[in-house]
């Protein structure tokens, strides 16, 4: 004989009237067995129920505040264990300033060099040979004519001893420079460092307007780009050269 169906209202009633005796389990074995049962304490690490304020129902209550906000902010955070900030919090000294970024690259870093080459650790590290140095801005950030004049580096001037060296102190001024500054060009550093045959006649005529060339041809690695920029400061550095405004009456 087949049980008759019960109709879906007359369960939703049901459910109703049971009120939270039908969703805490504990609450109705309590009630069949007419016994008060004793509240139990919440086991370790379980939060405990937390009570609604009144004009709040279960479904509006406002989630707790996220970490780092204005409402919890009661503590500084924990730094991470190893970096330095973790070490100065145990020690109670202040942490040490990060070093800072070397513009040279280890040799086996460079590009240039084989870093799988036995005698790779034979060669001087260009950190530990740069950085005593005059420092620039640019290029291998070594300023080498302050370097020379300083005395930090004082390179062999010949090689044979009836080898004549001519320094010469004598500068020339190129005007037409379009919108840029005025060039100009001083012969004693060049000379410091170079004998006159490494530029006359070969790169430049040694005559007054024998030489008619611009910024482009030097960005092809002709006339001042055979050295600016491979072995001298690079080409970026526009005003090392271009240093002299149009409206002055002289060069400095």
């Amino acid at each position: 004989m087949k049980r008759p169906a019960i109709p879906a209202a007359a369960i939703i009633l049901l459910l109703v009237a049971c009120g939270p005796a039908a969703t805490n389990p504990a609450a109705t074995q309590g009630s069949a067995a007419g016994m008060d049962l004793p509240e139990v304490a919440p086991a370790a690490g379980v939060a405990s129920p937390q009570p609604v304020s009144p004009g709040l129902s279960a479904g509006n209550v406002p989630p707790a505040p996220a970490a780092g906000t204005a409402a919890n902010q009661g503590s500084a955070p924990i730094p991470a264990v190893g970096t330095p900030a973790a070490a100065g919090a145990q020690t109670g000294t202040p942490a040490p300033p990060p070093k800072p970024q070397s513009p040279w690259k280890p040799l086996a870093e460079d590009l240039l060099h084989d870093p799988f080459n036995p005698a790779l650790p034979l060669l001087q590290e260009p950190e530990e040979a740069l950085s005593v140095l005059p420092p620039a801005k640019q290029g291998n950030h070594v300023d080498w004519v302050a370097a020379l004049r300083s005395g930090a580096i004082q390179p062999r001037t010949n090689i044979y001893p009836e080898t004549k060296i001519r320094v010469i102190d004598l500068d020339i001024l190129f005007e037409d420079t379009a919108g840029q500054p005025m060039v100009l060009f001083p012969h004693r550093p060049h000379t410091e460092w170079l004998d006159c045959e490494n530029c006359h006649d070969k790169i430049f005529i040694e005559k007054k307007g024998a030489n008619d060339f611009g910024m482009l041809d030097i960005l092809e690695g002709r006339y001042c780009g055979q050295c600016h920029g491979a072995v001298a400061f690079p080409l970026t550095q526009c005003q090392r050269c271009h240093s002299v405004p149009h409206d002055s009456a002289k060069a400095p």
